[in-house]
């Protein structure tokens, strides 16, 4: 296994399959990876760390399958990934300056509508061939994307 990172996903939401594109996109060095929360992939990092055990959104993984692997989720998840982000989109990452309880509250309050506003779809849809090397657990494309 890589020790690049990976970014877990809830794989049935329209918001975060296009968040996943867009990131693929402004990833410019491929650093990141990526995983649906619904994978066999993802089973593993819960497991391993069981307070992710009713998480349904994004869950940074660093350091995976090692000693040294940790895990960061909503606001902090979501700073670690934009960290990967080319110009001019790392100017986001000031938004650590904003006190982690008030970023987390913004988060859980988008994280609570993005069914409604973008949709919930019926399977993870499946990567297309140029970036399905950076996709975790392809066995079974109605489960993983």
């Amino acid at each position: 296994m890589s020790d690049r990172p990976v970014v877990l996903y809830d794989g049935v939401c329209g918001f975060c399959n296009s968040a996943v594109q867009f990131l693929l996109r402004i990833d410019r060095r491929g650093e990141l990876r990526f995983a649906a929360l619904q994978s066999d992939f993802a089973g593993g990092v819960i497991a391993r760390h069981p307070e992710l055990a009713s998480m349904d959104s994004l869950v940074y993984v660093g350091n995976p399958e090692t000693a040294a692997e940790y895990v960061a989720v909503r606001s902090d998840g979501a700073l670690r990934v934009i960290a990967h982000a080319g110009r001019p989109w790392r100017w986001l990452h000031i938004a650590a300056v904003i006190p982690r309880p008030v970023r987390d509250r913004l988060y859980d309050g988008f994280a609570a509508i993005r069914y409604r506003v973008f949709g919930k779809l019926d399977t993870c849809p499946i990567p297309s061939p140029e970036v399905r090397a950076r996709f975790l657990d392809q066995g079974d494309p109605a489960q993983s994307l």
